[in-house]
């Protein structure tokens, strides 16, 4: 078993060469490696000279591998084993191309069954190869080596394995497609037998072999077309064959039995091609052409007008050059032709002539006879037939007639509508317009009684809502121990009592009148004409505040005011409350401002009224609705918070830190602004703070510059008026500094407090006893602060320096103010908005009603015979007559709606072009009969009025003259108001006309403004219901409190810092502790305790 040193000598060598060889490919030289590698020292086998490069490479590959797997040589086994697999690659690929040579023999012998013997043989490894296609396989391969040779214009070229390989993939993916495209087409041809054309839409569709898209709506014409190419094809007679041919890539014949669904690229024995079913290309072209056409006439329909305005020209130009050419020959020959027309003409009109004469003169006789003959048959003939006509078309005459009589009342009601002055006989066709149904004053009852409703309640809700918050004023005091139980148990009680029936004393013009005396019923009249005039006449009113001190100011408009106006409760009452604003407000800035800025420096009477009256009852829903979805999600976020106070961050900070280590902090806690913003942290804080302060002002001010149309139109009229008057008074200001005003009237005045408290302003929902958490109110005020600067354009200086980061958003914050303010001055005049004017009162349907107490008639009464020289210095005028009791006082309006009245009346019976000859011409027996219906139509109507709504005496009196006493009164009444200036005779009173013709226009106006009330206080009233039962809850909820208080008094009867007279006292002989009273300074100045204050004038 030992090796001798021969044995050893040979395997040191043999090593030494296997390292050498090692080096080599480490070095990566390939001729060392293959110098190496064929030493004999190596002594490995089968090596071939020819093969040495690819030893070579392999090697090197080898060598990478075994250095990745961590291997430093290769072994002597590994190189012969390299070697052994290169030789074997070298014969698989030497057998490979002898295959590929026998294959290419093959395929030009065009054998079938050769080739797919030499494509199974095992040397060639091609896969995929399947015998039922080996026809196939020969007309691919064959059309395959002839493409090669002509591309590379090579006749002796030849297809190697990997391009023979694509052939039989090929060729095998033609099968399958060929057996598809069979079998739809077989499913095509069936459903176009069936005749359904959804059914061959959806298998064409289905089956992709069309090139176009098909359109949905062709399906009924592919249907028809393809049955139509089906029927022609089959012929008379079906040849039966059960055999269809199919061309593949336009070259190759596919096979497909019907019977068996089977397919074949062998031809079959005695093959006959199916007549009935249609191949691939006929139904292509079949559909091709239908949806062609389909998509060419939609074209030429889309394109119809231009198509046609082409034609017209060409024709046009065809026509006008044929004229042209004709025309120039014309006038080229027109001596000539003018000489021959007019020697024809005369020679065939003398011939004539002579002929028809000596016929007539023979026979003059006949000729009469004749004529008359055919004179009578003639129009006999055409009367007949024109009677017949209007028999057979009596149903078109009619419509005729109708459509003409439409288009003249439409004229007609236009002229009404839009003419300045309409013609009498136009407005006489639309008087009946005026007359008022019962529905009407069905209506008219349910607004007056709604409105009662609202003004009531409006009054109870302000008086309970004074006495609340002088409740909770108390129940505060009584908490501080300032005053005794049995001051609050006093104020219940009269709360209780007043909402147990005693209610304020209203008056009505309709109520309780059967029951004064006459004197008190002419006394009833006078207040009833003297409040109408205070109604209708601002500036009695508007002087009338300004004379009081500013205290009794205030409380006469918050009662008697608004009381007098009905709360604006329709659109009249609301006009008429503007005229008071607009004028009031003028007055103000002309006597009182004297610089731009005392508006807002200063709390001007007529604004504070203004502000109070739109955030009261009918203003505060539109607030609400502005706010409240905003303000809502301020409070709901409860991860806000905004705190801009450096201080208070720098303790919340030090307070969070404590908390958090368990120990007193070492920082001091009571520091300066200064030195809070001397800590990191504190800036931190308040970046993030002041970052979402930003979004959430942000978010504000979109809801507000959105809503413009929700602020009410009041605020915006006042607006408008406020700048106007401030620019007329001081017409050097700058649009600037008018838009602040106007910003600290509609933001800060209006909107900025309900931001700040949404509790107090009915913004948000809140139950009795809830309140806000100190952090929401906070974040509220913090974003009411932003706002209130950019409104004004203040920038944050001196204690809210630390704020002075926001001053860039400020300015831009102030743009969109500014645009949002010159937006919001930007509405019509009242006039325009509600359609009123002067006259408007004497065609509504109802009297004008107000709601106001004996107390406030009397104090009104009162004021203004205290500062009549002030009100009306003019002693000729209407105010002084009425407040020495004259009664009343007919004016000019009342004339002017009484003789509009009785022209009414007149020219609905008695015809006429103008209101002179109607006058002027007596009256028909019928015309009198006719309007005798009409008054008797009118009195059953005014029967059933309502006592609130009927007329007076006198206009119903009127009604009941007979016509020629009507007119004989208009003559009189219009020679009045001619001396007075209001009409004129030289245009036939024409401006009676146009006044009775707005009446009807404005009528239907009426109707849709009183729907709109009616829907308008039905809301007002749920609301005002809604906030009474708040007060109702909030009542309850302090009566829970005193009884608690009670309860606790009668357990503890020794200690008590609250004490009852009589109640818990050990000997009862502890009287009870007088109530303090105490008095306002305008109050000890009325009594005469106090001459003067100084530095104040007395009406402050």
């Amino acid at each position: 078993g030992q090796l001798t040193h021969e044995e050893l000598a040979i395997a040191v060598e043999m090593l030494s060469a296997v390292a050498a060889l090692n080096e080599a490919l480490i070095m990566n030289d390939v001729h060392a490696v293959i110098q190496h590698l064929t030493s004999p020292s190596i002594g490995v086998s089968n090596l071939h000279d020819a093969n040495t490069q690819r030893y070579a490479d392999m090697l090197v590959l080898m060598k990478r591998q075994a250095a990745d797997q961590g291997l430093q040589y290769l072994s002597w086994n590994d190189i012969q084993n390299c070697i052994g697999e290169i030789n074997l690659q070298v014969q698989e690929e030497n057998e490979k191309i002898i295959a590929a040579g026998l294959i290419n023999e093959i395929i030009d012998k065009k054998d079938p069954h050769k080739t797919l013997e030499a494509l199974l043989m095992p040397t060639a490894k091609l896969q995929g190869v399947k015998s039922s296609i080996a026809c196939h396989y020969q007309d691919v391969l064959w059309h395959t080596k002839q493409q090669k040779c002509k591309a590379s214009q090579d006749d002796s070229a030849v297809l190697w394995l990997d391009e023979i390989q694509e052939a039989i993939i090929s060729a095998n993916k033609d099968t399958d497609d060929a057996h598809c495209l069979a079998v739809a087409i077989s499913k095509i041809n069936s459903a176009i037998e069936m005749g359904d054309p959804q059914l061959t839409l959806t298998t064409i569709q289905s089956s992709n072999i069309t090139a176009r898209g098909l359109v949905p709506e062709c399906a009924d014409t592919y249907q028809n077309e393809l049955s139509e190419a089906k029927r022609k094809k089959t012929g008379d007679e079906p040849n039966g064959s059960v055999w269809v041919m199919h061309k593949i890539k336009d070259k190759y014949a596919y096979y497909y039995n019907l019977e068996t669904t089977d397919g074949t690229w062998d031809k079959p024995e005695n093959f006959v091609q199916n007549s009935t079913q249609l191949n691939r290309e006929e139904i292509q072209d079949t559909t091709g052409q239908v949806t062609a056409d389909y998509h060419r006439e939609q074209l030429w329909l889309a394109k119809e007008s231009q198509i046609i305005c082409l034609q017209a020209r060409a024709r046009g130009y065809l026509v006008r050059k044929a004229y042209k050419e004709r025309l120039n020959y014309l006038h080229k020959q027109e001596p000539s032709v003018i000489r021959l027309q007019s020697s024809w003409k005369g020679y065939k009109q003398r011939k004539a002539y002579k002929d028809r004469l000596m016929v007539l003169q023979n026979n003059v006789a006949a000729v009469v006879k004749i004529q008359s003959f055919v004179k009578m048959w003639k129009t006999r003939k055409a009367y007949r037939a024109r009677c017949q006509y209007f028999k057979d078309h009596t149903k078109e005459i009619i419509k005729i007639q109708a459509f003409l009589r439409a288009n003249k009342a439409k004229d007609d009601y236009k002229t009404l509508i839009s003419a300045e002055e309409p013609p009498l006989n136009v407005v006489r066709k639309f008087v009946h317009l005026l007359d008022q149904s019962a529905l009407d004053f069905e209506e008219e009852l349910e607004v007056t009684r709604i409105r009662e409703e609202v003004v009531t309640k409006i009054r109870s809700n302000q008086q309970l809502e004074k006495d609340l918050n002088l409740m909770d004023i108390k129940i505060g005091l009584l908490v501080k121990n300032r005053i005794t139980l049995q001051d609050v148990i006093s104020h219940s009680k009269k709360m209780d009592k007043k909402n147990k029936g005693q209610a304020v004393e209203v008056i009505s013009g309709g109520q309780g009148l059967k029951s004064l005396s006459k004197e008190n019923r002419k006394k009833l009249e006078a207040y009833q004409h003297l409040f109408y005039l205070l109604q209708t006449n601002p500036t009695y009113l508007a002087k009338l505040i300004f004379q009081m001190p500013q205290n009794k100011s205030t409380k006469f408009m918050d009662t008697v005011i608004f009381s007098l106006y009905n709360y604006a409760s329709n659109q009249r009452e609301e006009y008429l409350l503007l005229k008071l604003f607009k004028t009031a407000l003028e007055e103000e800035i002309k006597s009182k401002v004297d610089q731009v800025q005392d508006i807002a420096t200063g709390n001007p009477t007529v604004i504070k009224m203004v502000v109070t009256f739109n955030r009261g009852a009918r203003g505060q829903n539109a607030l609400r609705q502005l706010l409240s979805p905003v303000v809502k999600e301020i409070m709901e976020d409860k991860t806000l918070a905004i705190n801009t106070n450096p201080v208070e961050v720098y303790k919340a900070w030090v307070n969070q830190m404590e908390m958090q280590t368990g120990e007193a902090s070492k920082l001091p806690y009571d520091v300066t602004a200064e030195q809070a913003l001397s800590h990191e942290e504190v800036k931190t804080k308040l970046e993030t703070s002041m970052r979402n302060l930003q979004a959430v002002t942000d978010k504000v001010l979109m809801s507000i510059s959105t809503s413009l149309d929700t602020i009410p139109y009041g605020m915006r009229y006042i607006a408008k008026v406020l700048k106007n008057s401030l620019h007329e008074k001081f017409p050097d200001s700058t649009e600037d500094e008018l838009l602040k005003i106007v910003g600290n009237l509609l933001y800060y005045r209006y909107m900025n407090p309900a931001i700040v408290a949404p509790d107090g302003f009915d913004i948000i929902d809140m139950t009795a006893g809830g309140q806000l958490h100190p952090d929401q109110r906070r974040n509220l005020g913090s974003v009411a602060k932003v706002l209130q600067h950019a409104a004004s354009n203040k920038l944050f200086e001196g204690e809210n320096a630390q704020l002075s980061s926001m001053n860039a958003y400020l300015s831009q914050t102030y743009q969109k103010f500014r645009n949002f303010f010159q937006l919001a001055c930007d509405v019509p005049e009242p006039e325009e908005k509600f359609n009123i004017d002067e006259y408007s009162d004497m065609v509504t349907l109802s009297k004008p009603v107000i709601y106001i107490s004996i107390e406030e008639i009397i104090n009104t009464h009162s004021l203004l015979l205290e500062h009549q020289e002030a009100i009306s210095p003019d002693h000729n005028d209407l105010l002084h007559e009425l407040l020495e009791g004259l009664g009343s006082v007919p004016d000019v309006e009342t004339l002017i709606g009484e003789t509009k009245q009785l022209i009414v009346d007149v020219i609905r019976t008695q015809p006429g072009e103008t209101l002179t000859e109607i006058l002027e011409t007596p009256a028909s027996s019928q015309q009198e009969a006719n309007h005798l219906k009409v008054v008797e139509k009118r009195a059953l109507l005014d029967s059933k009025v309502p006592e609130k709504m009927k007329h007076s005496q006198s206009i119903l009196e009127d009604a009941q003259l007979p016509l020629e006493q009507k007119k004989r009164k208009i003559q009189r009444n219009l020679r009045t108001l001619e001396q007075a200036g209001l009409v004129s005779s030289t245009n036939k009173y024409q401006e009676l006309i146009n006044d009775i013709a707005k009446d009807i226009r404005n009528q239907r106006r009426y109707r849709q403004r009183r729907k709109a009330e009616l829907v308008k206080l039905q809301q007002t009233l749920g609301a005002l219901n809604s906030k009474a039962k708040f007060y109702e809850e909030q009542n309850n909820y302090y009566n829970t409190y005193i009884k608690t208080c009670l309860d606790n008094l009668t357990r503890k009867n020794a200690r008590r810092s609250i004490k009852l007279d009589g109640k818990g006292e050990e000997k009862g002989n502890r009287k009870m502790k007088q109530s303090t009273l105490r008095y306002t300074a305008a109050r000890l100045y009325e009594k005469g305790v106090i001459l003067e204050i100084e530095g104040l004038q007395s009406n402050q």
